[in-house]
């Protein structure tokens, strides 16, 4: 809370809102204006070093139509599009927006409406082949790399000066939060040492890099694990790894959540087969039990109930603390959307106290290398992350389960996120999912989801081991990425 003097004289463009003029974003970009040159984001393009635009809103009949990614303000965290969007678009939907649109690698999506995800923004790599983004978001390009590099306008685009000055312009326009045209308003500050640029821009291609190719793996994950289960062997592993960036560009397929419901078929069963009285045809696939049985040659099938009892792994529900614990504190409050591409978002929405925080800490006893895996929701069902010592420090909520290995050498945590990331594991919880008063859940049913774990111990490491150094590469980089950010926008005496 701030509280400031303003001459009327100030008021600009009739606008009554305090936090608009936040006399500590002046006084920052005052002290930082010895150091970089302070240029709003307007004079950039009147300047012709940058331009933006956004997308489109191609109307709710197109979704699920296809596979092609069409991007939403929920598809973007931790400054890359989740590996699995929501929806997916028809090759003619594509086709009429793709000209219009064209995203490039170097491009930058900036979320523009919403609430707390405004401010939120990624940068385009060659894994977003073909992609379109909806009106809710800007892309921005730099039309002058030799002025302003990419890689520096995302650093200081995510650096704490400029996401203020995002959250000050921020208005309610009908029912949703935006900063609309004020967004040409922020003002950048570009460092003015030709030295520090460049070993800035330096270090955050190699960190973007890191977390690219480890986000390939992630989105190639499901084909290659549903390929090292039929063999038995880590082959599909190994020469995946031998793949350059650009060949890996190549094979990587555009998926996106809908095709983990399975296509439509149509059986019989007898009603002996019936059980608990549950009437849903999806969860009798028969093709799931078809799949399941190719896979008995190679692999131990066992359910995560049995595991359980087995006392192989452990796994229980959060707790929902209550709204009123909401913005306690900075300690994390971990939910549904708290997560993409396997790992936490950096800027959870949720913080609490340290007092609720030591309320629920023993019970929850949140450990690295412990498994979230989403129990309630819709598309987000079956999504899962893992814990790791920069979020070891959280709570999470009713709506998620905590999943623990028990017996890491039968079982390593690494291999059991990467086989409840298996097309066989997901499509089962899938067709376990169910609608509950006004959401959907897997409820207990996670019971019955059979896991494949791989027979031979060659396999199993090799997956473990790969899964291991994807998600610590691509912390250790998010982690630069971070610093880069703060050190981009710091006063150089």
């Amino acid at each position: 809370m701030i509280s400031f003097m303003l001459n009327s004289k100030q008021i600009k463009n009739d606008i009554y809102i305090p936090k608009y003029y936040d006399p500590e974003i002046k006084d920052v970009l005052s002290e930082l204006s010895e150091s970089h040159n302070c240029i709003t984001v307007g004079e950039l393009v009147k300047k012709g070093i940058i331009e933006h635009s956004t997308g489109d809103e191609i109307g709710k009949s197109a979704y699920g139509t296809g596979d092609i990614p069409f991007v939403r303000t929920s598809d973007i965290s931790n400054w890359e599009i989740k590996t699995i969007p929501k929806q997916g678009v028809a090759r003619d939907i594509y086709d009429e927006y793709v000209e219009k649109q064209d995203v490039q690698e170097g491009d930058i999506l900036l979320v523009r409406d919403g609430t707390y995800l405004i401010g939120h923004n990624c940068f385009i790599t060659k894994l977003d082949k073909e992609i379109i983004y909806q009106s809710h978001i800007i892309k921005i390009r730099m039309k002058s790399t030799d002025e302003l590099e990419p890689e520096l306008f995302f650093l200081l685009l995510n650096s704490d000066i400029v996401q203020r000055q995002i959250r000050s312009v921020q208005f309610t326009a009908d029912i949703i939060d935006t900063i609309g045209q004020r967004f040409n308003e922020i003002i950048i500050p570009i460092p003015k040492s030709k030295k520090l640029r460049k070993e800035i821009v330096s270090s955050a291609q190699t960190a973007i890099k890191t977390r690219n190719t480890g986000k390939a793996f992630i989105k190639h994950s499901p084909k290659i694990i549903e390929e090292v289960l039929l063999t038995g062997t880590p082959e599909a592993v190994n020469k995946y790894k031998a793949l350059s960036i650009d060949e890996i560009a190549e094979v990587v397929s555009s998926d996106t959540v809908t095709l983990e419901f399975g296509g439509f078929n149509n059986f019989t069963i007898s009603s002996s087969s019936i059980e608990n009285n549950i009437l849903i045809p999806k969860y009798y696939d028969p093709s799931i039990k078809e799949e399941l049985e190719k896979l008995q040659e190679k692999c131990t099938l066992i359910s995560m109930g049995e595991l359980k009892k087995k006392n192989i792994i452990s796994y229980f529900t959060g707790d929902e603390i209550g709204k009123m614990a909401y913005g306690t504190g900075d300690i994390p409050f971990l939910r549904t959307s708290d997560f993409s591409n396997w790992e936490i978002k950096y800027n959870a929405k949720q913080g609490i106290s340290e007092d609720i925080y030591n309320e629920y800490a023993e019970k929850q006893d949140v450990k690295a290398e412990d498994i979230l895996l989403v129990r309630d929701g819709t598309y987000l069902i079956g999504t899962s992350c893992m814990i790791t010592t920069y979020n070891e420090k959280s709570l999470f909520c009713g709506g998620l389960y905590k999943i623990r290995s028990l017996e890491k050498q039968y079982l390593d945590p690494y291999l059991l996120l990467g086989l409840l990331n298996s097309y066989i594991v997901k499509r089962q919880i899938r067709t376990k999912q169910f609608t509950r008063d006004v959401i959907d859940t897997i409820g207990n049913r996670l019971d019955e989801v059979i896991i494949p774990i791989p027979n031979a111990e060659e396999t199993k490491q090799s997956i473990s081991d790969t899964i291991k150094e994807t998600i610590n590469s691509r912390i250790e980089a998010r982690q630069s990425i971070n610093e880069l950010a703060k050190e981009a926008s710091t006063i150089v005496k």
